[in-house]
């Protein structure tokens, strides 16, 4: 199995391959781009599209060229999950919607979809003020396995988001778990990595 795993705003691709050590798996192939400058995007992922280019379609060009290496070498979809933190969530859950291919497993730990289009209105309060986006992909992602982590009160995701978020994905067959945790915080947690050990730690 290969593991497609996205760092953070201001972290490095070393996160996430010590996320990979601690599930603790066996046979697992790990590829963890690093993004320019520690960021695959300069705003928040609530910003509309065009303040975050040319990052966030480059991002997106990165994480399609990796899944088609996989592929070349053998690794079809539903042996690889795609696994994000906080802007790498949000890039993995936009990169599963919008190329949407059965894969093995989706993670998003303290993210939400990007959204394909502004939805204009006014800024909304559940939204961080920011204002809405759609969310218009063509394909499907049945019975795909995915998982949305959040705390209630995480400063940077906003639980709005979270919900329309999964929301998107079940439509699209998706089988969508929410970990909601209490409190604030902005971290990987250990609900989500058992959670990750479950969906992994079976054969195919």
């Amino acid at each position: 199995m290969a593991l497609v795993m996205i760092h953070g705003r201001g972290g490095a691709p070393e996160d996430m391959v010590g996320l990979a050590h601690h599930l603790a798996l066996p046979d697992l192939a790990v590829l963890a781009p690093q993004a320019a400058g520690q960021s695959w995007w300069p705003d928040s992922f609530l910003a509309p599209l065009e303040a975050n280019e040319p990052g966030f379609g480059s991002g997106l060009s990165v994480i399609s060229f990796l899944l088609d290496d996989l592929s070349d070498q053998g690794f079809d979809p539903a042996r690889v999950a795609l696994i994000g933190f906080s802007q790498g969530a949000c890039l993995a859950l936009e990169a599963a919607a919008r190329l949407a291919r059965p894969f093995r497993a989706v993670a998003a730990l303290s993210g939400g979809l990007v959204g394909t289009g502004e939805a204009g209105g006014a800024p909304r309060a559940d939204l961080y003020d920011r204002t809405g986006k759609t969310f218009d992909y063509a394909g499907r992602l049945a019975d795909v396995a995915v998982l949305i982590g959040c705390h209630e009160r995480d400063p940077h995701i906003p639980l709005a988001r979270v919900r329309e978020s999964a929301d998107v994905l079940s439509a699209m067959g998706a089988n969508v778990e929410t970990q909601i945790l209490p409190d604030t915080g902005h971290g990987i947690v250990d609900e989500e990595v058992t959670w990750l050990r479950s969906q992994l730690n079976t054969e195919c």
